[in-house]
């Protein structure tokens, strides 16, 4: 019997919800995983791998490493200097703000919810198309964490469905949250978009009134709060009045095969230490809509209302570019432009249930990474354009390395094809030594973000790198792209199809040149193709120092 019959059959009260933990000690995503994940994250699969390397380093002749192309080799050490040196300073700096800084912020928020629990919290929980499972236990955690807000709440359900109206107030009955004081509040739409329903939950939530301290938790329809959300994080906005909004670490849960499993934590360990160092600079890059806090002043403001409902990029050959996904790369940029400070509270745990859009690996990977790196571009350029004075250095720079890093992860490769190709096949058992070795040393280094990592991490960050690069690229030159792994919602194009055919041609096109001059340009590195002098241009158009 499913979660939702069972809420929807007898009407007796339902079994209490798995409470999550925020320590550390409490979150272990391989509970949930299946027995591949289990096993390669075992002391086996790591010696395996180490036996793989192993085996690699001897069938690597060491006349051929030592007599390896020296262009190949410099331009190796200088991309290693380069990435791996930035990778080390995220890592220095997030070990720096959980172990020295954030524990001092820690003490004075829980200070201050000590010292006034008046805040009234909002949780605002947007869903559609989710299953009734998914749905039952999202809203089972929100009523629980709801009723322990000392200082009041409301949750705010934006829904499409009335199938999903009928549950989630079952649920609100079932958990008790009306005698704990919880307000619940129903608004629908007619699924005509996730920003749209925002909006107007975001006008709902207005004519509230909301205090100057009271909060709002964004939720999406597929994140599991822990219950002791409010006590963690409110203090923050009281400690700090320049804090604008704050984000949590997260675990998936994910529906799928093993290697899903295995992509998906992965992606949220590394989230884990680069979240935490932005989380230095007191702005990181991303305000997720999986659960971000936000003050209910901000959420009421019509200027950030308007900025969510209808975000737009004037691009030179897109033209106007109206935002179709993306609202909380929207949320974040209305933050960093207005001079809010934006923290990430690495020990609370929000556990996220991921269902991939496709059975196989390689579209599902391609669909999402389309819609995480579309919204990463489509707002790197304006986010750029506020300057380091105004953001901080050490934050531009990282936006800005948003920008190269796809092409300087794709570098390597190149190099190794082209030489391996026109001058000695070596060069490829010589690349491999190397991306075994260095993609191992960055798997265990995520030890420091989770407990547990497995032997498949280099596989999968190598992956990430190389076909996430393309990928952004690609991206980079079609920004108009933008399409809901769940939703069917798109945005209405006036343009003929010669028109729209004359545009794809025009992004292929730049797409194609730019990837060209960038291989051109390493093989100029590595000494493949001269650069023809003056001289010969003068001779070639008879312009030589004679005439």
């Amino acid at each position: 019997m499913t979660e939702k019959q069972r809420l929807e059959g007898d009407g007796r009260t339902a079994a209490p919800i798995a409470r999550l933990s925020t320590s550390r000690a409490g979150v272990d995503a391989s509970r949930t995983a299946p027995a591949l994940l289990a096993w390669s994250e075992g002391i086996e699969a790591h010696l395996l791998y180490i036996g793989l390397v192993l085996c690699a380093a001897l069938v690597v002749p060491t006349d051929d490493l030592a007599h390896a192309h020296s262009g190949m080799l410099l331009g190796l050490g200088f991309l290693a200097v380069w990435r791996y040196g930035w990778g080390l300073t995220h890592f220095v700096r997030s070990n720096i703000y959980r172990s020295v800084v954030f524990p001092k912020m820690r003490r004075e928020a829980d200070a201050h919810v000590k010292a006034d629990q008046s805040a009234h919290v909002y949780f605002l929980v947007t869903s559609f198309r989710i299953d009734g499972d998914t749905t039952a236990s999202v809203y089972r955690a929100v009523f629980e964490a709801a009723k322990q807000s000392s200082g009041g709440a409301t949750v705010v359900a934006s829904i499409v469905e009335m199938a999903d109206q009928r549950l989630v107030q079952q649920l609100y009955r079932l958990t008790r949250a009306e005698h704990a004081g919880v307000r619940l509040i129903i608004t629908r739409i007619d699924g005509s978009g996730k920003r749209d329903a925002l909006a107007y939950a975001f006008r709902t939530i207005s004519r509230q009134e909301p205090g100057p301290e009271d909060v709002v938790a964004v939720i999406d329809g597929d994140s599991i709060v822990p219950v002791d959300l409010v006590k963690k994080c409110a203090g923050f906005f009281k400690a700090d009045r320049k804090v604008g909004a704050l984000t949590t670490d997260e675990i998936s849960h994910v529906h799928g095969r093993a290697k899903f499993h295995i992509w998906y934590s992965l992606r949220f360990a590394q989230r884990h230490i680069l979240m935490s160092s932005n989380g230095l600079s007191r702005k990181v890059l991303t305000l997720t809509g999986r659960m971000s806090m936000f003050r209910a002043s901000i959420i009421c403001n019509p200027d950030f209302i308007n900025q969510v409902e209808a975000d737009y990029l004037d691009h030179w050959r897109f033209g106007r570019l109206k935002f179709l996904t993306g609202d909380d790369k929207s949320s974040w940029f209305w933050l960093l432009r207005n001079g809010y400070r934006m923290l990430y509270i690495p020990d609370v745990v929000v556990a996220t249930v991921e269902e991939p859009p496709s059975e196989r690996f390689l579209p599902a990977a391609t669909q999402l990474m389309v819609r995480w790196f579309g919204n990463m571009l489509r707002t790197n350029g304006r986010a750029l354009a506020l300057g380091p004075s105004r953001i901080g250095v050490f934050t531009w720079w990282t936006i800005f390395d948003q920008r190269i890093s796809m092409w300087t992860s794709l570098a390597g490769l190149v190099m190794v094809l082209l030489v391996g190709t026109f001058e000695t096949p070596a060069a490829f058992l010589v690349y491999l030594l190397w991306i075994l070795i260095t993609r191992y040393l960055q798997a265990l280094m995520l030890f420091n973000s989770r407990a547990r990592v497995s032997a498949f991490y280099p596989f999968f960050i190598y992956f990430n790198q190389i076909y996430g690069s393309l990928v952004k690229t690609y991206i980079f030159f079609h920004l108009n792209k933008q399409k809901w792994t769940r939703q069917k919602t798109t945005l209405a194009d006036n343009r003929t199809r010669l028109q729209a055919f004359g545009r794809e041609m025009a992004s292929t096109t730049l797409h194609v040149t730019a990837l060209a001059c960038f291989v051109t340009f390493v093989a100029v590195l590595l000494g493949q193709l001269k650069i023809p002098e003056l001289t010969t241009f003068a001779m070639a158009y008879g312009l030589n120092s004679s005439n």
